[in-house]
């Protein structure tokens, strides 16, 4: 039951280049009614609608690009 209920679990990988180097710079949680994230560094957590929300709290700098990434596979529709 408790693996059936489990949120699911995902990262914020930030992309530096055309795929030069990245790093987490997240880790969320896909909720019934939402998601949690929180950053690695643990200074900022954030309640949102969806985890594709949490883009948009990822200070992305020039030549950076953020990306949602499941940790337990692709997201269901």
């Amino acid at each position: 039951m408790v693996a059936d209920h489990a949120p699911r679990r995902f990262a914020v990988v930030l992309e530096y280049g055309e795929q030069v180097d990245a790093r987490i710079v997240a880790w969320g949680l896909e909720l019934d009614d939402g998601a949690y994230m929180a950053t690695v560094d643990g200074k900022n957590q954030y309640a949102m609608a969806s985890p594709e929300s949490a883009l948009k709290y990822v200070s992305a700098r020039p030549n950076t690009t953020p990306h949602l990434v499941w940790v337990d596979g692709e997201a269901e529709e």
